[in-house]
């Protein structure tokens, strides 16, 4: 509830203005039977059709100003309510920006999407259902007790009472429903998770022939959320019906009593059928809170698997105030005794790793599957926090740069290319706005994507669908290639990068890349001995440990790991 209330209170003038027509709505729903009760008593029953004249008009008054304010507070509670679910959906973007892979790790992606879309949905549902029963609720009880004191004071009995059935069967639905509303919204992540998985591995899927063990896969998590749901709605179902009969009941228990006072003269039609409206108001702005209550568990357990993602503390911390800008060398990189251990990883990835790499350099990485050498990289951007040891950029320790300001030296390219639903140029701009269409041809000529974009019948204005799913493989490689060459950073960290590209485009673009990027420091993760072997500096790893560091030529002399890949890639020419 706290979460809610914060986010709601920043419209006051919206919540001011649904007050305003709170009291308005009260007005017509108190004011018209309070105004009927007069026509029947003192026009119709006592004969005087010259009050009705009186009275009529009143009435007209008290309809314009309660249909203005029904108006004011419809309109406000909507404001509201779309406002809160869009800041709490923007702040949850903002945060999950912020976070590292340990946090991704930790809550699901599928939970982020959950919270972000079917949670955010039920805290709006319940928040507008929120500003009209809490607003209208007291204010429509205090004004229908004052009324019922005033005119028939004998039926307060009926209201209390039906007050404490009203709040005991409210407490019971609630304390059940609880449970259940969690479950269901941990089967929704299921559901996203196995939906998301099923998407995005659908080739794969295909291509082994399982699509029906994913049909039934997907089955299962269904029919669990399912089974959940009618579980919960079967108790909320009972709400209605039990809350309606309660209802009624009251009702005629007032008619039953009424007509006795009135067959003995100690009540008037008029007061009667207006006590009958006072109950039938009070008892109804209860039943709409009560609806709330029924709903509050839902959106209570939402709202705190939103307040836990927004209340995590990265375990990055980003230093966007006092962290480092500016620093005088560009593009030395230093690891010192670096030990790096996955959160909940008995044993570290890496291991005392120490080297540096100096500005022009390019200093490749290779090794064994599961060698450590894409963790190695990912500490350079702070993808992951060290463990133990140092990752210095420029000399400074990247935990105390800026996290923008340290990103933004480094041009990153994973080894599957990422691509957004966009042009070509505005995939090529991303780390740099400013980029002019020279520039963007001449970072797609280095990267060679210049022939096959050219062939595009749009060329760099061609869309691209998500994820670059109408280019091949080697295409979205090239262009995520280009991508950080349009940026100009300091340092170009390419992880396994040139997998996707065949030995004669992988050749060319290294030479380009040789030829054009002169000053900024070059990381290279490899498989290919072929890709590497003209790297200033190579460093082998195997088991989280560096085994080997130098040229081509020293490692095949000096370093066993990496003479036997040389062995199973290079012709006896090749090795010499």
């Amino acid at each position: 509830m706290k979460l809610i209330l914060k986010y709601t209170w920043r419209y006051k003038q919206y919540l001011l203005l649904s007050l305003l027509g709170v009291g308005g709505f009260v007005l017509i729903q108190m004011g018209m039977p309070t105004l009927l009760k007069d026509i029947i008593n003192e026009s119709l029953i006592a004969h005087q059709p010259e009050r009705l004249y009186q009275i009529v008009p009143l009435m007209l008054g008290v309809i314009v100003i309660g249909m203005a304010g029904e108006i004011c507070m419809s309109y406000a509670n909507s404001r509201i309510a779309t406002n809160v679910i869009r800041d709490i959906r923007n702040d949850l973007f903002v945060k999950t920006q912020g976070f590292s892979h340990t946090e991704f790790d930790r809550f699901s992606v599928s939970s982020l999407i959950t919270s972000t879309t079917s949670d955010a949905y039920q805290i709006m549902i319940f928040v507008q259902s929120m500003l009209r029963s809490a607003l209208i609720t007291p204010i429509m009880t205090v004004s229908g007790f004052i009324l019922i004191m005033k005119t028939n004071s004998q039926m307060l009995w009926v209201i209390l009472v039906a007050l404490l059935l009203l709040m005991l069967g409210v407490s019971a639905i609630s304390a059940a429903s609880i449970p259940h509303s969690k479950k269901q919204q941990t089967a929704l992540d299921r559901i996203n998770l196995t939906l998301r998985e099923a998407l995005s591995g659908l080739r794969v899927i295909r291509a082994f022939g399982n699509e029906k063990f994913q049909a039934e896969r997907f089955e299962t998590v269904n029919e669990e959320y399912c089974g959940v749901s009618k579980k919960l709605f079967r108790i909320v179902s009972i709400s209605q019906p039990a809350f309606y009969l309660l209802f009624n009941t009251m009702i005629s228990i007032v008619l039953w009593a009424g007509s006795y006072a009135i067959g003995k003269g100690t009540l008037d039609v008029g007061t009667l059928n207006a006590s009958i409206e006072y109950i039938f108001h009070i008892l109804f702005s209860f039943l709409m809170l009560a609806v709330l209550f029924i709903m509050y568990p839902r959106a209570s357990v939402s709202a705190q698997r939103i307040q836990r993602v927004l209340e995590s503390t990265p375990d990055i911390a980003e230093n966007l105030e006092d962290g480092v800008t500016q620093t005088k060398t560009k593009g030395t990189i230093s690891f010192e005794n670096v030990t790096f251990a996955y959160a909940n990883s008995e044993e570290p990835v890496l291991k005392n790793i120490s080297f540096t790499a100096e500005p022009g350099q390019t200093v490749a990485f290779i090794g064994s599957t599961g060698s450590g050498k894409s963790t190695l990289i990912q500490l350079i951007p702070r993808m992951y926090e060290v463990t133990e040891g140092r990752v210095l950029v420029d000399n400074v320790d990247v935990r105390e740069y800026n996290i923008h300001a340290l990103r933004q030296k480094i041009g990153f390219i994973p080894q599957k290319a990422q691509l957004f639903t966009g042009t070509i140029a505005q995939n090529l701009r991303f780390g740099r706005a400013e980029a002019t269409q020279a520039e963007l041809e001449h970072a797609a000529e280095i990267a060679q994507a210049a022939d096959f974009i050219s062939q595009k019948e749009n060329t760099y204005e061609e869309v691209l669908s998500e994820g670059g799913s109408n280019l091949s493989g080697g295409q979205r490689q090239r262009l995520a290639i280009a991508r950080a060459i349009v940026k100009k950073p300091e340092i170009y960290i390419f992880d396994d990068s040139f997998s996707a590209l065949d030995y004669a485009t992988d050749l060319q673009l290294r030479t380009r890349l040789r030829e054009e990027i002169t000053d900024a420091t070059v990381l290279i993760v490899a498989q290919r001995i072929g890709t590497i072997r003209n790297a200033d500096k190579i460093i082998v790893l195997n088991e989280g440990e560096i085994v080997g560091q130098g040229r081509h030529e020293e490692l095949l002399d000096t370093c066993g790991i990496y003479y036997d890949i040389a062995v199973s890639q290079l012709s006896e020419e090749e090795l010499g």
